[in-house]
């Protein structure tokens, strides 16, 4: 981001290129092949490094509430015209809401077209209905107004301190507004605030250096506990579902990126090492603020990030929606059910509101199929056994999915909003990133701010 770049300037050559051993890239590709191989080889051992993919998933998401106020609070902060916030906030949801249900679609047709539950004959009664409760009952506690409700916080301070992303946002986009609407009497607040955006991305940076041990033990146990011959006996779901989500993301979002003026094979070249950190954790939100930085750099206003980014981690599942529609065909046709197109599309609509409502939630893409089977009763929930025991491999090409899904949507809501710097986006894009904004630089080379306003304060006081 603008506040948290290294500064560099017109005069000053860029920095020298790390070797390839020291790109974090390259780190993270090496600890997921070493913890497949270590999980294969020695699946016992293998298991027992889950603590370190676990580790570092906490710590990511240890960071990500300061991340998402202090970009939210201070971008909004610095909006001339608060309007502006509700527009990019209406143009984002405009987006998602398209986009998602793009995803649900392609979904249904690529199940109705590949069939892949065809000819496996289970008989619904030989399922294991307990390896699936849970989901079952998560899924019957989720309400949309209970959705609605969860996004306000208890108190001003505990979003941050339970984690919920749409608590935060909502205390980020109100603290922005009344900022804004107290200056100049909030000056000092913005001041604070700049400056401990400058030190808690220098944390994000300083923890990203482990995400090799993560992406590592992840990897590792992954592998261990579930094993790579487990794939072969469903490999028709996990192939068409794999192709499915790519072909989404290089045709649909490659469209939706040519139309806006950039490659989306560029795009995934610029975000390779977050990629690299969803592929190895299978978790989107470990490389959240590493995202937000990044399309920062790109040229996308800070407040436009702060808007679209935290909120499309929440409604902007294009991977999680291919997955439940073709899962959900999947299931039927394995127990030798015809669904109708009614049923199909109220697989659909209720896909549509289940997966917002599940937000959040953990094991959400098994949670949100559980509440979208509910509604036709002719396909057995505990059919979800019968892909329980890959939806960890599955959770991997969703969170990639979802990850590039919100950096496009990212790029394109900022363009609409005429809040995008084409120039340090190809510039950005191509591996040239420019220097900061004047604006930045002046910014980080005042002296002191904070410290001389806060010392005016303290003489004014008695």
């Amino acid at each position: 981001m603008g506040s948290h770049i290294a500064i560099t300037t017109g005069n000053t050559p860029p920095p020298a290129k790390k070797p390839l051993y020291r790109q974090l890239y390259v780190q993270v590709l090496v600890a997921i092949a070493l913890g497949a191989t270590i999980g294969h080889l020695a699946p016992e051992f293998g298991t027992a490094l889950k603590p370190l993919g676990d580790g570092f998933i906490k710590l990511v998401k240890m960071i990500i509430a300061p991340v998402i106020f202090l970009t939210v609070a201070t971008g909004i902060a610095g909006m001339s015209d608060l309007k502006a916030v509700g527009n990019v906030a209406g143009k984002a949801f405009a987006y998602f809401l398209t986009f998602s249900t793009l995803a649900l679609i392609i979904g249904l047709v690529v199940g109705n077209v590949v069939r892949p539950g065809d000819g496996l004959n289970i008989d619904p009664a030989t399922l294991d209905t307990a390896a699936v409760a849970d989901f079952a009952n998560k899924a019957e506690a989720q309400t949309i107004t209970g959705f609605l409700l969860n996004i306000i916080p208890e108190t001003l301070f505990s979003a941050a301190t339970d984690g919920q992303i749409l608590q935060v946002l909502l205390v980020a986009i109100l603290a922005g507004v009344a900022i804004s609407a107290t200056r100049p009497v909030s000056d000092l607040v913005t001041d604070v605030l700049a400056s401990f955006s400058e030190v808690v991305f220098k944390l994000v940076h300083m923890l990203m250096k482990l995400a090799p041990i993560g992406a590592f033990g992840a990897m590792a146990f992954t592998i261990g506990e579930f094993g790579i011959g487990s794939l072969a006996n469903l490999a028709a779901l996990i192939g068409t579902f794999y192709l499915t989500s790519l072909l989404f993301v290089l045709v649909v979002l490659g469209l939706v990126g040519w139309a806006g003026g950039f490659s989306i094979f560029a795009l995934i070249r610029y975000l390779r090492e977050e990629l690299l950190l969803v592929l190895g954790t299978s978790s989107s939100e470990a490389a959240l603020p590493s995202l937000m930085e990044k399309m920062e750099a790109a040229g996308c206003r800070k407040a436009v990030v702060g808007l679209v980014v935290p909120t499309g981690y929440s409604f902007n599942l294009d991977g999680t929606n291919i997955y439940m529609t073709l899962a959900a065909l999947f299931i039927a046709q394995a127990v030798g059910v015809e669904l109708s197109l009614a049923e199909q599309l109220t697989l659909v609509l209720v896909a549509m509101i289940s997966s917002k409502g599940a937000a959040g939630v953990t094991g959400s893409g098994f949670v949100i199929l559980a509440a979208t089977l509910s509604v036709v009763p002719s396909v057995p929930v505990a059919g979800m056994a019968l892909i329980l025991g890959i939806d960890r491999f599955m959770s991997e090409c969703r969170a990639l999915t979802n990850f590039i899904g919100n950096a496009v949507a990212t790029i394109i809501v900022a363009a609409w909003e005429g809040a995008l710097d084409r120039e340090r986006l190809n510039a950005a894009l191509s591996g040239n990133p420019l220097p900061l904004p004047e604006e930045d630089i002046e910014r980080h080379e005042r002296s002191g701010p904070v410290s001389e306003k806060l010392a005016k304060v303290l003489e004014k006081t008695p």
